[in-house]
This record gives structure tokens, C-alpha cells and sequence, in this order.
């Protein structure tokens, strides 16, 4: 197989330089396990980041996210039959002979598979046996969502073994949204899956949440001299559920005093002109972040423009302006029942303390715990990354790019 004829650079950038002796090894690991070097192809699915749109989509508002050059990557054989094997890193060989759901398989990665390659078949398209061997360096549990990276991953190998890459990515994210609701038993909105197929930045309207409205962006981020950087600030996700619940609910019970199911429809002076009676009967903290709600949702659009008008520096403006709101009204940044342990919080503080005025930082996805995201000129990732790792442990902050391309073939 010669890999020579991959261009690395324009899929990884930055991380071009490890990714030749990335896919030899996972060739290795194909051949040590499948017996054989001959007739491979390779795919790849990348992860994703939220960009603008924090809380947005349970009330059926916008989100503006984006594609990453960290991934997924499959070294594939087409074979015989109806048999799937794979093997995904270390883990034991799955080996899938029918496509029936199953719930004793519920939370399995063989259940994702299934759920992909059975959702994929319902919709007319063709699929066959194959034996793959997947490797990824997609971070767990860093919102960078590796199952919708998997699950994209499966159902581009669907598309280009059996369909000469016919299905289109929109068509791929909405498979993986099912498996992953009724094959893995998960439920999730469709903004990881489509990020990770569409590719590049992707703006997604769920105003109708049955059938989201979906634009690609195509502003070329490498361009611009900045890196996208995740730090992972090491605070514990356990015990966080009922904060998680509560944003949601407490969003829910706002629109439900104006008279709506979701705040959707929600403006800030319908809110504004109501507020006594909305903090009497849902509280402050939930009239605070349906005024968030509102605002971010008005924010994904104009960063999208500003993308559009190439005018990064209002895009730039507008993602402060997020993490702000996200801090201030949607409160997701610690939880007031430890305010001892502010991890994410002592993270955006050392950002603003080491970012121009001309770099931003936020709270990324759910909040609470986890992740910050930072945009940072790339003369100062290397001293970002030194600030954050000394703070938070050796790889916590790794500087990233905005990836091109979403599901591809590879080779």
C-alpha cells in the first residue's frame, strides 16, 4: 500500500508530521489480526468542537461547531459474506453477523456498529462483510466527541465499500444519531454526528429538530494564523447530572410561563416585559439563562456572518462574547454546590491573564466540569499550552486546527 500518495499536510496540518507512521502501525495491527496486507483501503472520521451555541440545541435554537485534525482512522478489507469483524485499538474483536437490535447489547460498541450499518441498509443503501482495524487519537471525555467520530467512521467505510462514497454526510450523521439512540440506548441531539461528517465548520437550526437545517461554512481557518486550543482542566464530571438536567428544565419552565414548549420562540423583550412573574415562578437563575439562550442564539448567526464577510476579529469578538454569557447567566462553569473546586473557572482566568486582547477563551460544551476552549494566535501556542500544562498536568492543553474535511477515504 503506498502512503506516499496521501497528503498529509492537507488533512492533519499541524499534525501531519506523526501521521505516516501512524497508519503503518495501524496497517501492522490490520495484518496481525486479519492476516493480510493486500487489497486495504483507509478511512477517516474527524472529532469535533462546539464553537458558538452553548446550551442552544435542546431549545431547538442554533450551534455553530466544527471539525478537527484529531481522528479516527479504519484499515479496511472488503470480504464475502455478510460478516463484519472489528477492532478498535486494544479491544477485543467484535464480530457482527446480523444486524438485529438487540437490548442485551445496549451500551456496546457492537451495538453502534449495528445501529450505523442497519440504518444505513433501511434507507436503501448497500452493505457487505468487511474486517476493519480502527485507531484513533480523538480524546475521551474531552468534548470532542469520539463515539460520533466512530460512528461517522462506520458509515463512511458503508459508503465507500459498497456505495462509491454516494452517501452523502448529512445522510451519515443522521445514522449515527440512531444507533446511538436506539441501538447504544444514549439519547443525543445530531450536532456531534453532523460536525464530524459534514466537515470543516457546519451551522446547524434545529428550530425543526426533525429535519435540522444544515449549512456548510467553508472559511478556511488555517489561513488565519490561529489555533484552536482544548484544555482539559481535570474536574470530575461525577455527580453532575442533576446540573446538567437542570439547564434544560429550567429553560423549559420559562418558555412554558410565555406559552411555548422550548424558547425558541422566546425574544429578550418578551422576557424583559414578564420578568417579575418569571422570577416568581421559575426563580432568577432560570430567567438568567433563558436570557442567555436568547442572546446565543443570536450569536451563532452573526458569527457565522462574520465568517462569511472573512472578518475574524468579529467572530473572534463574538465567541468572547459567549464564554461571557456562559459564565454570567448560563452559570455552567462551576457548580455552586463545591465552589471550592473551580477548575474550568481558574482556567478561563489564566487565559485572560495570558491572551491578547485579540485571542478569546470559553467554557466548551456542557460545562461544570471538563474542557475550555481558546483561539490563539499561533506565536503564542506553545506558551499557552507551557501556562496550561504546568496548572493542570503534562497534555492537558493541546493545540489543534479546524479540519477540512469531515468522513473521507483516505486510500
Amino acid at each position: 500500500m503506498d502512503l506516499s500518495v496521501i497528503d498529509f499536510k492537507d488533512i492533519y496540518s499541524d499534525c501531519a508530521d506523526k501521521q505516516l507512521s501512524r497508519y503503518e502501525a495501524a496497517i501492522d495491527e490490520f495484518a496481525k489480526n486479519f492476516g493480510t496486507k493486500e487489497g486495504l483501503e483507509i478511512y477517516s472520521a474527524p472529532g469535533r468542537t462546539e464553537i458558538l451555541g452553548n446550551h442552544t440545541d435542546h431549545q431547538h435554537g442554533e450551534v455553530l461547531a466544527a471539525s478537527i485534525n484529531l481522528d479516527a482512522i479504519a484499515v479496511v478489507k472488503k470480504t464475502s459474506g455478510n460478516t463484519v469483524r472489528i477492532v478498535s485499538g486494544d479491544a477485543p474483536l467484535i464480530t457482527i453477523t446480523d444486524l438485529a437490535k438487540n437490548a442485551e447489547e445496549s451500551g456496546t460498541t457492537g451495538a453502534l456498529i449495528k445501529g450505523v450499518i442497519r440504518t444505513l441498509k433501511d434507507e436503501g443503501y448497500k452493505a457487505g462483510g468487511f474486517d476493519a482495524y480502527i485507531t484513533s487519537d480523538v480524546l475521551i471525555g474531552a468534548g470532542l466527541s469520539s463515539s460520533a467520530a466512530f460512528e461517522t467512521l462506520i458509515g463512511t467505510i458503508v459508503s465507500g465499500l459498497f456505495n462509491d462514497m454516494s452517501i452523502d454526510p448529512v445522510t451519515i450523521a443522521k445514522a449515527g444519531q440512531k444507533a446511538e439512540n436506539e441501538f447504544f440506548g444514549k439519547p443525543c441531539g445530531l450536532m456531534d454526528q453532523m460536525a464530524c461528517s459534514v466537515g470543516n465548520m457546519v451551522h446547524i437550526d434545529f428550530e425543526d429538530p426533525s429535519s435540522p437545517v444544515i449549512e456548510k461554512i467553508g472559511f478556511d481557518f488555517t489561513k488565519t494564523g490561529y489555533s484552536l486550543c482544548i484544555t482539559d482542566t481535570k474536574g470530575s464530571h461525577s455527580d453532575l447530572t442533576h446540573e446538567y438536567a437542570a439547564v434544560p428544565s429550567e429553560m423549559k419552565k420559562i418558555a412554558e410561563l410565555l406559552g411555548h414548549d422550548v424558547l425558541r420562540p422566546v425574544s429578550l423583550e418578551e422576557i424583559l416585559n414578564n420578568i417579575t412573574e418569571l422570577r416568581a415562578g421559575a426563580g432568577d437563575r432560570a430567567v438568567l439563562r433563558a436570557i442567555h439562550f436568547v442572546e446565543e442564539n443570536a450569536r451563532v448567526s452573526k458569527g457565522v456572518s462574520a465568517l462569511k464577510n472573512n472578518d475574524l476579529q468579529s467572530f473572534l469578538k463574538t465567541v468572547r462574547s459567549s464564554g461571557n454569557s456562559s459564565f454570567k447567566y448560563l452559570q455552567n462553569v462551576y457548580t455552586s454546590s463545591d465552589v471550592e473546586n473551580q477548575n474550568v473557572s481558574v482556567a478561563l482566568a489564566v487565559s485572560d491573564a495570558v491572551l491578547t486582547d485579540e485571542e478569546c477563551s470559553r467554557v466548551h460544551g456542557g460545562g461544570f466540569a471538563g474542557t475550555i476552549q481558546a483561539f490563539v494566535k499561533n506565536e503564542n501556542t506553545d506558551h499557552y499550552k507551557e501556562t496550561m500544562d504546568k496548572i493542570f498536568g503534562e497534555g492537558s492543553c493541546r493545540i489543534l486546527k479546524i479540519r477540512k474535511y469531515g468522513g473521507i477515504k483516505v486510500l
